[in-house]
């Protein structure tokens, strides 16, 4: 912003100085020629005079020492031809006297007592010169001729060292300018710098350095004192928030276990017909307590300010597939990996095994026995730098309505199973964005849901290798899953 501040007031400033220096310039220089070619003119004429009285006295004898003097003085070139167009004198003695110019044109002009005048290049100066023909007459009789050559360069120069002085005017007037407009824009561009240096800190979630409220100009200075305002209120109300986020857990599994305890401790009193009423009140309790872990992870995941890391996707898809094996076993139900190894993705921690937990418990809450789960992973088409990671069910699917409104917070379709909570969605799509990525839900081919998880890959050379293919892998009934590796929140947790 600095740099396109004193970009624009020295853009401004040099067109201001074009607009009045141009113009002063030329019309310098043209006064300046004027001047010269008019005095050039006039001393030609008072030579011709002076010449015409004494050829007219029949003393021609003084003419080349009245042209040699006038040349001497003015640095000319002169030469005077009689009434007939003969040479009498040349300054510089190139030409014979009695040379015929007659026949010249600006000669012939001044014979017919015309006068002459206009800017020639001099073949024996080799530059520019003043070229002024008048007559020496006395009415219309003209006694001589009187060509006086003066060179342009004093006038030339006398120009050039103008032009020279306007543009040192210019060039100070530029540096001038530059160092007030420097020093305007760091004062208007500072009290900037610094908010967006904190609103850079505040998006991180660690505002640390508050801008300055007593610098740049009034209306930034009301704008930094709003936004101090404005943070001061945000990060007291995030601390607020995540202090119930990390207290409320503990204060809220205290009751609701104790209230299950509660609930199986009346089993064996109650009448055999109340028991499925008790099952079904310790269900809702456990329900509950889903939604509540659900909502806190929630809450952290909005209020943490986590950067994302390398994660090697292809060990954590086998991982969890590994883990599930056994719950889908159980089910009837089949797990398969499949898709090349695309390395490295970029997650925030603990986000790749929640995301994964959280659409392999959908799919197999949906799928009938005897049918498969996919977990597949590939390239993003169109997309480069991106990949996909999908979990494909063969359950009966979700109409477009339905996939566009399940990533609403507690929102479940009609004919869902009541044991979901209506979290485990938005927390997928929590995780995914912030990783940097996104969540999409398709129709899969042949019926079922195509969970569609895009993140960046953190191994860019590797799109340009060819994949070696991943083993396929089955549940098989009765199979012990391996132990998790720990991780900051349990699978049960985020089940639908």
């Amino acid at each position: 912003m600095t740099r396109r501040l004193l970009l624009s007031y020295l853009s401004l400033t040099l067109l201001v100085l074009l607009c009045l220096e141009v113009p002063f310039g030329y019309v310098y220089a043209r006064g300046e020629m004027s001047r010269f070619t008019g005095n050039g003119q006039q001393a030609a004429g008072m030579l011709a005079e002076v010449l015409e009285e004494k050829v007219e006295r029949r003393v021609a004898a003084d003419v080349p020492e009245v042209v040699a003097s006038f040349a001497r003085r003015t640095g000319s070139h002169v030469i005077v031809v009689d009434d007939k167009g003969r040479l009498l004198t040349d300054s510089r003695n190139d030409m014979a006297t009695g040379t015929d110019l007659s026949a010249q044109p600006d000669i012939a002009t001044a014979l017919a007592n015309g006068s002459r005048s206009r800017t020639r290049q001099d073949p024996a100066l080799g530059e520019d010169v003043f070229l002024a023909t008048v007559p020496g007459a006395s009415g219309s009789t003209v006694r001589c001729v009187v060509r006086a050559s003066f060179p342009l360069t004093a006038v030339t120069s006398k120009v050039h060292d103008a032009w020279l002085a306007l543009a040192a005017v210019g060039l100070g007037v530029l540096a001038a300018v530059a160092l007030i407009a420097l020093a305007l824009a760091r004062w208007i561009t500072g009290p900037v710098r610094a908010l967006e240096h904190a609103t850079t800190q505040l998006a991180d979630g660690t505002l640390k350095d508050l801008p300055a409220t007593d610098l740049g100009p009034p209306e930034l200075r009301r704008l930094a004192s709003s936004f101090v305002r404005t943070a001061t209120r945000l990060q007291h109300l995030l601390k607020a928030q995540h202090a119930f986020a990390s207290e409320a857990s503990h204060q809220l599994k205290t009751p609701l276990t104790a209230l299950r305890l509660r609930l199986e401790n009346f089993e064996p009193y109650l009448d055999p017909r109340a028991q499925p009423s008790l099952d079904e009140a310790v269900g809702e309790v456990e329900r509950l307590s889903r939604m509540v872990h659900g909502l806190l992870a929630l809450a952290r995941l909005e209020n943490a300010a986590t950067t994302a890391e390398a994660t090697d996707l292809d060990s954590f898809v086998a991982d969890r597939a590994a883990v599930w094996t056994a719950f889908a076993g159980e089910h009837y139900v089949d797990i398969v990996v499949a898709g090349p190894r695309i390395g490295r993705v970029w997650t925030i921690p603990g986000a790749l095994d929640q995301i994964i937990d959280n659409l392999l418990s959908n799919a197999l809450r949906v799928s009938p026995p005897d049918t498969t789960i996919t977990l597949a992973t590939a390239w993003a088409s169109g997309v480069p730098g991106t990949v996909e990671l999908h979990v494909i069910d063969q359950g009966p699917g979700m109409t477009e309505d339905q996939r566009r409104r399940a990533f609403d917070r507690f929102w479940r379709a009609n004919d869902a199973d009541h044991e979901g909570t209506g979290l485990g969605l938005p927390i997928v799509r929590q995780l995914a964005r912030a990783s940097g990525g996104e969540v999409t839900l398709r129709a899969a081919p042949g019926g079922g849901l195509d969970a569609v998880v895009r993140l960046r890959t953190a191994d860019t050379h590797r799109a340009a290798h060819p994949r070696r293919p991943r083993p396929t892998m089955r549940a098989r009934q009765g199979a012990v899953p391996p132990v998790p590796t720990e991780r900051p929140y349990a699978v049960s947790d985020w089940q639908q």
